[in-house]
């Protein structure tokens, strides 16, 4: 009897345990979704190294992407812990000389590069040389970046000549930074310079939309033999576009004379985008082909999008309608694909995992290809950008 007694107390204790438990990490509803987001990406993955499920550190932009998001998300919120957790994952990382962990300079990798936005502020506030050294090795890559003939960064030293949307986000805000807070500015043309190769070669006159990538010795098998570009629009690739393009222009001086051309781009794609927006608020996988069998309203596009928008239009860049649109984009997501948690965590769905083009297997820019690529709900692909929008938002 005595013994049941025992037991049943143990019991009680832990289920009480429990309960206390899960109450103090219950996320709050009444919070914006700017923090649910981060606190549910903080509770699944406690060290920073560990998002998009890595089980050690290694260098990779989507950590650079969520991190930055929480820079900006600490700066708003005046809380120490979001810049903490974008921290640790510099510290675990780049070792005591400034060493980064897993970077392999000689593949000249321009998605190796975001992971340095993180820098600027860690090193501002620490004084801390080896944030220094990496930032300078990262700077050092994009000087010897292998460039096509007309001057665009490759996107990889395995894919020879061609320049990817995506690379123009990997790429340019680090650099344009970089050249402000070091250099005096001295490389905004060459900044400018990569988004106006993208816009003259990759944009379809048409609809407006910029085609995935763009290879200018036109060898590939995915390029068309006139043009050189690929296949098809995908939204996730003007995305990564217009972020970059929002991003950059932080540094580029009112009287720079290509400050007007870029934001002549921007309201270029961005005009082009909203004939193609659903009803929903979202836009489909593969951007111009709406319901056709397959295709899907997928977040990370989206995300991408709203954030570009909103921040745009609160610049002075877009014209003020574009915060009305990116607040149906959020809508939209919130309402359509976004599970929330008996414990407050919050998980977007329908965001594509990845997607290129070229390599092993081999990827051939179809329809059929980018409706196939899997799904991963909560990919930091769209984490981080509904991060940014959240806050450009106020949500």
């Amino acid at each position: 009897m005595l013994k049941t007694s025992f037991f049943s107390k143990m019991i009680v204790l832990l289920i009480f345990v429990t309960t206390i438990s899960k109450a103090q990490n219950t996320i709050s509803t009444k919070l914006k979704w700017s923090e649910r987001m981060a606190l549910t990406l903080m509770q699944r993955h406690p060290q920073s190294y560990m998002l998009d499920d890595a089980p050690v550190a290694h260098i990779s932009y989507v950590h650079g992407l969520v991190t930055y998001a929480f820079q900006e998300l600490g700066k708003k919120k005046n809380d120490e812990k979001y810049a903490a957790y974008a921290k640790q994952y510099a510290d675990e990382l780049i070792d005591a000389d400034g060493n980064i962990k897993t970077y392999k300079y000689e593949s000249f990798n321009i998605d190796n590069i975001p992971t340095g936005r993180i820098l600027f502020d860690i090193y501002e506030q620490t004084k801390d040389k080896r944030y220094l050294v990496a930032m300078q090795t990262l700077r050092k890559q994009l000087e010897e970046q292998p460039r096509t003939p007309s001057g665009g960064f490759w996107h990889k030293k395995i894919y020879p000549n061609q320049m990817w949307l995506d690379g123009l986000y990997m790429g340019e805000p680090f650099y344009a930074e970089y050249t402000v807070t070091f250099e005096n500015g001295a490389k905004l043309d060459d900044v400018a310079h990569e988004f106006e190769l993208i816009q003259q070669k990759a944009t379809d006159a048409k609809t407006g939309l910029l085609y995935h990538a763009w290879d200018e010795s036109k060898e590939m098998a995915w390029a068309n033999k006139e043009t050189g570009v690929s296949p098809n629009f995908w939204s996730r690739s003007m995305g990564w576009y217009v972020m970059g393009l929002v991003d950059v222009l932080d540094y580029f001086p009112k009287d720079h004379p290509k400050r007007k051309e870029l934001i002549l781009y921007l309201n270029n794609i961005s005009n082009a985008l909203v004939k193609f927006q659903d009803k929903s608020g979202l836009w489909y996988q593969v951007t111009d082909m709406g319901t056709r069998e397959g295709n899907y309203l997928e977040t990370s596009g989206t995300a991408m999008f709203a954030y570009a928008f909103a921040k745009g239009a609160k610049k002075g860049y877009l014209p003020k309608k574009f915060k009305i649109i990116a607040e149906k984009a959020f809508d939209g997501m919130t309402s359509k694909f976004v599970k929330v948690y008996p414990n407050g965590e919050i998980e977007i769905t329908n965001a594509c995992a990845v997607a290129g083009l070229g390599g092993k297997p081999y990827r051939d820019g179809s329809y059929e290809y980018y409706i196939n690529e899997r799904r991963k709900d909560n990919d930091p692909k769209v984490t981080g950008p509904f991060i940014l929008a959240a806050l450009e938002l106020n949500r």
